[in-house]
């Protein structure tokens, strides 16, 4: 069962709500979660800012492609990204948004943290990225929250996110193609690489996540409610008390807009479990990050 929670509750250490979101955290790795500083309406114009700006032509969008600039900002086209190597490139398109540091920042030259590319149009610049900084800090809330659910102390992770590399995503699925075979999904069968997904949508039914038994479960929130999950590193970082789950969206009869923040902590961050010899937060992800961006894939 995919428990749903209070995040006002979860804020005031409510021990009921704590106990759900660990056995979320620890079994079936995802969780819905309401009641935080986002609204519905909030979630709705970033949605619509979204998908205005993915149904533009594709001669507007192609200035913004990743593939031309190299980093992990801007447009990403279908066919761009492939998460699954036994799976066909997802045929999603999507757009990424990350945090930005000052020049001369010490980390300023790694990929992480590359300037944002955004479009000409001023009202989705300050849409999204006002949205961005809103839900750092509900992911932050939410982390401390984890960390009492798995019985660490609640400041388990603080200091760890002072320049997260933190990247906000819309995702664009077109209704399924008829070309479609077995091996073509919107996103296929993946694990989450890093720590927290706090995931935003539309509402319309797609993803789908994978039981610890087998077969998968259909999950949906409407705008205003959120889908939390766990990533790969977060799994490690907890010495594998934290569950990141395979999940996976095969596409439908209708379009479906998705927008997950995938918050991540500083580069240099020791995520190595206790004992272990040190991992960087940047270099999981860098390594994660080539095997997936397909423009990557060519250079690697």
């Amino acid at each position: 069962m995919i428990p749903r929670l209070d995040a006002a509750a979860l804020a005031a250490s409510d021990a009921q709500s704590l106990a759900a979101l660990g056995e979320a955290a620890t079994g079936v790795g995802f969780a819905t979660v309401h009641n935080t500083a986002l609204s519905g309406a909030r979630v709705r114009e970033v949605i619509e800012t979204f998908r205005a700006f993915f149904h533009l032509p594709e001669a507007e969008k192609r200035p913004l492609d990743m593939a031309r600039t190299g980093s992990n900002r801007g447009w990403g086209a279908a066919g761009s990204e492939q998460v699954d190597p036994d799976a066909n490139p997802d045929y999603k398109q999507f757009f990424d948004v990350g945090f930005a540091l000052p020049a001369g920042h010490p980390l300023a030259e790694k990929t992480f943290y590359a300037p944002n590319l955004w479009p000409d149009d001023p009202q989705f610049h300050s849409v999204i990225a006002a949205y961005y900084d809103d839900a750092l800090r509900v992911s932050k809330d939410l982390l401390r929250a984890i960390a009492q659910a798995i019985r660490a102390d609640a400041g388990y992770f603080d200091g760890a996110f002072d320049t997260p590399m933190a990247l906000l995503r819309g995702n664009y699925y077109p209704e399924r193609p008829s070309w479609a075979g077995a091996k073509d999904f919107g996103i296929a069968t993946h694990t989450d690489y890093g720590c927290l997904t706090l995931l935003a949508t539309d509402g319309s039914p797609g993803l789908e996540v994978r039981q610890r038994g087998g077969g998968w479960i259909p999950l949906s929130a409407p705008p205003g409610e959120f889908i939390i999950n766990f990533g790969e590193m977060l799994e490690f970082w907890t010495q594998g008390r934290v569950k990141a789950t395979p999940h996976r969206v095969v596409g439908g009869l209708a379009e479906r807009i998705s927008v997950p923040l995938f918050f991540n902590p500083t580069y240099d961050t020791n995520v190595a479990p206790e004992g272990q010899d040190p991992i960087l937060a940047g270099d999981h992800l860098s390594a994660r990050f080539k095997e997936t961006y397909v423009h990557l894939q060519a250079k690697s």
